[in-house]
């Protein structure tokens, strides 16, 4: 199993324990994105950059990611098309992606997308909490358990 973080809009405190997995677990970490991204020096972490525009990275990422790998992210449609070429999907906030909720996340996103471009104002996810920190990390070691 190959790690991938879709590192454009992830958060930096889930990307240090990402780092610290693929070091203990000395598993192949790709970082995707569309800019340079510091990297701890690691023979296990290497970051990929893609040029910019829209999905770029999230093209990237599908087209490289084997069945029973883990991508990391908070894009529901990226996280689809993951699950769909049999990969595991896992947001930061510790939401585990599933053949049998993607479905329910992609229509309450396109809900979401449609009120928006009506005018109304949504606002954005809260920060990241120490909750959320906690329920991604109990997560990933359990995916990381399952496929040790």
């Amino acid at each position: 199993m190959n790690l991938w973080i879709d590192a454009d809009a992830c958060p930096v405190q889930i990307r240090d324990v990402m780092f610290r997995a693929a070091t203990r677990k000395k598993m192949q970490l790709t970082l995707v994105a569309n800019q340079r991204i510091k990297i701890p020096p690691s023979p296990w972490i290497k970051v990929l950059v893609v040029g910019a525009g829209f999905d770029v990275a999230d093209n990237e990422i599908v087209r490289l990611v084997s069945p029973g790998d883990l991508v990391i992210t908070s894009d529901i449609p990226l996280a689809a098309d993951i699950i769909a070429k049999g990969g595991q999907a896992l947001s930061p906030r510790g939401e585990l992606f599933t053949k049998e909720n993607i479905g329910a996340r992609l229509n309450i996103r396109d809900f979401m997308d449609t009120m928006r471009a009506s005018g109304v104002q949504s606002g954005g996810p809260p920060p990241l909490s120490q909750t959320d920190r906690k329920n991604f990390a109990d997560h990933l070691d359990r995916i990381l358990a399952r496929n040790a």
